[in-house]
């Protein structure tokens, strides 16, 4: 077994964190799943939003808090976006049959650690921590035999000063 790589970044602005989710969407294939973490505001939701874009899906994303999950179809692979935040534990995670949606489709959850990971074979996570100034500290972390290129890519992004 390998072990997660991960790369450190400073997201100065929405436009470093559009970046990076647009890097993460255009790596994604289906069965894949990106495990968000991060405090309320920490820009999860906007991150997805990016991840979105980087699939080629340009419908509207917005928070799934009260639906706790929604499918937005995609040219190239659909994308599930889950909010774990309501859910009670890993088998109301289970319910949503995931598993089912992965043939087809990406899966991004939010408050996903430790409930998510369980549902791919090489998941990603990505933990935002927002910072006093509004900059955003982000850790990307995933094994190397599914993220070696994009976690290479990244570090182009917005290194960690």
């Amino acid at each position: 077994m390998t072990r997660a790589r991960e790369v450190q970044l400073q997201l100065e602005d929405l436009a470093a964190t559009d970046r990076l989710g647009r890097a993460i969407g255009a790596e994604l294939q289906a069965g894949d799943v990106v495990v968000l973490a991060g405090d309320l505001g920490a820009g999860k939701t906007a991150l997805t939003k990016s991840i979105a874009l980087g699939l080629g899906i340009t419908e509207t994303i917005t928070s799934p808090t009260f639906v706790i999950s929604r499918v937005h179809p995609g040219p190239r692979v659909s994308l599930v976006h889950v909010d774990a935040y309501r859910l009670g534990g890993a088998l109301e995670l289970e319910d949503l049959d995931l598993d089912t949606d992965l043939a087809q489709a990406a899966v991004v959850v939010e408050w996903g650690t430790g409930l998510a990971e369980q549902f791919a074979e090489y998941p990603l996570a990505v933990a935002l921590r927002r910072r006093s100034d509004d900059v955003r500290d982000c850790t990307v972390s995933g094994d190397p035999a599914r993220w070696s290129s994009l976690i290479a890519a990244l570090r182009g992004i917005s290194p960690r000063a």
